[in-house]
């Protein structure tokens, strides 16, 4: 489903991702983690259509992302890490906008915010223009949009950033659903918890270098090896 080949990516003299390679394939929840400036952002905006890559090549669902942008943007949901929301339109207008961006139909975008709306619980937030919402309700409304048009693959960076408890466990049941479904979630997340839940693939990046790349059984078996943390693990293979 997503397929990274000899990915590099440099601003000026600096290199930000190192000759990357990765296949995420369908129903997969990859956990993509790593430090500070790893790297992680400016992968994900290259696989998102935000940024180029310097020399290599990523394709979702056999799309290049490059040669087809329309094409692959179609069938990706792209959650950033900072929520943007056109702050005068109300939540249920940002959506209907955001629908339309993908050609759903009124009709059908109806249908979906309605039925995303119950999901997420916002209701009584809805129709409130979103200069007034909080970060946690922004990211919501932000993951809503990014869900409308039913992608292929879910393209994720620090999802649960300002969520309360609440509004978290909804989050992570919504990835887990649609794995079930056969989506491809890519998460980029530095709540490691987050990760030990729900990944069942890790990667690690460090200095723009993938470090670690396994299944999250793998990671599991190695960090009962130590001392059966998951973070004293991660600080060992990142330091």
């Amino acid at each position: 489903m997503i397929t990274l080949r000899h990915v590099t990516k440099s601003f000026g003299s600096f290199i930000a991702v190192d000759d990357l390679s990765l296949d995420v394939k369908p129903g997969e929840l990859f956990g993509f983690l790593g430090p500070n400036g790893a790297g992680k952002t400016t992968t994900i905006k290259m696989m998102a259509g935000l940024y180029s890559p310097t020399s290599g090549t990523i394709s979702i669902n056999g799309y290049d992302v490059q040669k087809h942008p329309i094409e692959a943007k179609m069938i990706i949901g792209y959650i950033p890490d900072q929520p943007f929301l056109y702050e005068k339109l109300t939540g249920r207008e940002f959506l209907y906008f955001s629908a339309g961006l993908y050609k759903i139909s009124h009709d059908i975008a109806t249908t979906r915010i309605n039925e995303f709306v119950d999901i997420f619980e916002i209701g009584t937030w809805i129709d409130q223009r979103t200069e007034y919402y909080s970060q946690g309700m922004r990211q919501r409304i932000v993951i809503v949009s990014a869900l409308l048009h039913h992608p292929r693959a879910l393209i994720i960076d620090e999802p649960m950033v300002g969520l309360d408890p609440r509004s978290a466990h909804i989050v992570k049941e919504v990835f887990r659903q649609k794995t079930q479904e056969g989506i491809t979630v890519f998460m980029s997340t530095h709540s490691l918890p987050v990760v030990e839940e729900l990944c069942t693939r890790i990667g690690i990046i460090k200095e723009g270098k993938m470090i670690f790349l396994d299944t999250a059984l793998v990671f599991d078996a190695m960090k009962r090896k130590g001392d059966g943390k998951f973070e004293s693990l991660f600080l060992e293979l990142t330091k």
